[in-house]
């Protein structure tokens, strides 16, 4: 990994471990160009970095700590701030050398579009591989301001690569007729509305996969969630989506790459999100590492 891509301001707390020696490679991408409401998240690694030193290692509800796991944050990568097209291009030639080092790349949004590069750079090694998406929205537009890459479309060009019968959406409860349609009656993807209650059905049926995770905190409600872009009311409390930890340590799915998206901490100003956030970033931390320790990855 060329290190010179990246730079530092802090890191997470109990992921200094050397990149050799690592198994999860946590970074940051600020990267907020196709946002159409409230802009910001590209400021939300450094927020949640300065947050995450009043969050234990340890996590009570999934009986893992930080400290037994190798967890490397090698800051934020340098981006070509002002050309979407090599912002992309950076995004996903980043994730391709952590890919190809056997790794497993868990990036820190940004808003949603940055998904798209980081999960091309994993699919191209794991071919036969699966999404599940947690959000507010659809993401499944063609276009979106005349921008085919945004992130209102992001899960559509996921779709495009991938197809049918691969991408599991949850939580989702904004979007056009048309995107729903395109979910709920053509049946081009798997979609929840509102509720997560079917993640420990299909992640059953998944059992043994590879899958691609990606989590836009807008999922949340914006009662206990405000710090966010685009918030909708109606989302998941924190309680509810606890479980999706739970299940997938307990599961025999295999996470072969992860993101979090879509916190803007100008919009927290009694920094609930950004914490709520860092306790979303350590539990799938160890859930992801656990599965490199009992040998599920790579």
């Amino acid at each position: 990994m060329q290190m010179n891509k990246f730079f530092h301001l802090n890191t997470f707390m109990e992921m200094e471990n050397s990149y050799e020696e690592s198994n999860v490679i946590v970074f940051g991408v600020g990267f907020d160009g196709t946002t159409s409401n409230r802009p910001g998240t590209r400021f939300a690694s450094t927020s949640m970095r300065r947050e995450f030193y009043g969050l234990e290692t340890y996590s009570p509800l999934l009986e893992l700590d930080l400290e037994d796991y190798k967890v490397c944050d090698i800051g934020d990568l340098d981006l070509s701030i002002g050309n979407t097209e090599k912002v992309l291009n950076e995004i996903y030639d980043a994730t391709k050398e952590i890919v190809n080092d056997n790794k497993i790349p868990f990036m820190i949004g940004g808003e949603h579009l940055v998904t798209l590069p980081a999960f091309k750079a994993v699919y191209e090694k794991f071919n036969d591989i699966y999404v599940i998406h947690f959000d507010a929205h659809t993401d499944l537009r063609q276009e979106y301001n005349n921008n085919e890459n945004s992130h209102a479309t992001v899960i559509k060009r996921i779709w495009d690569i991938i197809g049918d019968n691969r991408i599991f959406q949850f939580g989702i409860r904004s979007g056009t007729k048309e995107e729903f349609n395109f979910a709920l009656k053509e049946k081009h993807t798997y979609m929840e509305v509102s509720n997560i209650i079917t993640f420990e059905k299909i992640i059953s049926k998944l059992d043994g996969k590879k899958i691609y995770l990606t989590i836009d905190l807008d999922v949340l409600d914006p009662s206990i969630f405000p710090g966010t872009g685009t918030p909708e009311p109606g989302g998941v409390t924190y309680k509810e989506f606890e479980n999706v930890f739970r299940i997938l340590k307990n599961s025999n799915v295999e996470i072969v790459g992860c993101d979090i998206v879509e916190l803007s901490p100008d919009y927290d100003n009694a920094n609930i999100s950004t914490v709520t956030a860092c306790k979303i970033l350590r539990e799938l931390s160890l859930v992801t590492s656990d599965n490199v320790e009992k040998g599920k990855l790579i």
